[in-house]
């Protein structure tokens, strides 16, 4: 079983401001739901924890699980370039997206979406015939996008559909939908 979360709360997420890979770290309620999830957790053991490079992502596997888990850049935040720590209702958007016309640095999201499948058709050929308990903490778009590789991409385009809030856990099963 694959269990994909989405980091606890940090300020900025608070503040309504755009996270990018600024490196910030959970707050007093992103350690309150990391622990929450621990608890919900608990039953699970769990044979792989694995997680972005962002500080805030790797807070929560390790709380969440009380392991130490493998960083995996492939899981890194979409970047999100000059737009970064910038106030959501301030931003110049494209869709889902600050507007890369606008904001320098802003990934392409279709290099962003081969790097995240990518990450999950390598851990599907590792894991995928074993009976393994895998723990993937991650990002808004990290869960959006680990969603969309079992569920396909929406119409619209928008894995977000398929994300997570922080603190919160969704679970997925390697028999793919494709």
């Amino acid at each position: 079983m694959i269990y994909v979360i989405r980091h606890g709360q940090t300020d900025m997420n608070k503040q309504g401001r755009m996270q990018g890979r600024k490196g910030v770290t959970l707050n007093e309620e992103g350690i309150r739901q990391a622990k929450d999830l621990k608890q919900q957790l608990s039953h699970i053991r769990f044979d792989h924890v694995i997680s972005s490079p962002q500080e805030r992502a790797v807070q929560t596997a390790e709380i969440a699980t009380g392991m130490s888990c493998m960083i995996d850049s492939r899981l890194d935040v979409f970047d999100i370039g000059e737009a970064d720590g910038l106030l959501k209702g301030e931003v110049k958007m494209d869709g889902p997206l600050p507007d890369p016309s606008y904001y320098n640095g802003v990934e392409d999201t279709e290099q962003y979406m081969k790097r995240i499948l990518h990450f999950m058709e390598e851990l599907h050929r590792l894991h995928g015939n074993e009976n393994k308990n895998i723990f993937i903490s991650g990002h808004r778009c990290t869960t959006g996008a680990i969603g969309a590789f079992f569920n396909g991409i929406p119409n619209d385009q928008n894995i977000l559909n398929f994300s997570s809030n922080n603190g919160e856990y969704k679970h997925y099963e390697f028999t793919l939908k494709r």
